[in-house]
């Protein structure tokens, strides 16, 4: 008899975000499924700052955030990007003026597929 699998992400993680709301509205526009898109890639991009500032020797630090529209698969995204006092700081995830994101989506799944966790995403 064949074993069912663990899912990637735990029905207990699910049932947490999914509580209190509609399980349809989940893939709406602004629904779960963008929110989740907007966490991650705030959190992708918290990561590039902390790593660029890390190899920074000249003092430079965090100077607040800036807001950038960016229009993915399913709709637009609002993100807060990171700043930094010199200037200096390219994201790699989304570029300085670069305002569509196509294959998120796509990015998220084969990162997944060989079995990366979620936390090393």
């Amino acid at each position: 008899m064949a074993r069912r699998k663990e899912p990637i992400i735990p029905d207990a993680l699910l049932d947490q975000l999914l509580a209190g709301g509609d399980a349809k509205a989940a893939f709406d526009q602004n629904g779960l499924l963008d929110q989740l898109k907007k966490a991650l890639a705030e959190r992708v991009l918290k990561a590039e700052m902390d790593h660029h500032l890390a190899g920074d020797e000249s003092g430079n630090r965090r100077n607040g955030y800036g807001r950038k529209t960016v229009l993915t698969d399913t709709g637009s995204v609002e993100l807060s990007v990171s700043r930094d006092r010199a200037s200096t700081f390219d994201p790699q995830l989304i570029g300085k003026y670069q305002r569509r994101f196509p294959g998120f989506d796509d990015k998220i799944i084969s990162m997944y597929a060989p079995g990366m966790s979620t936390r090393e995403i």
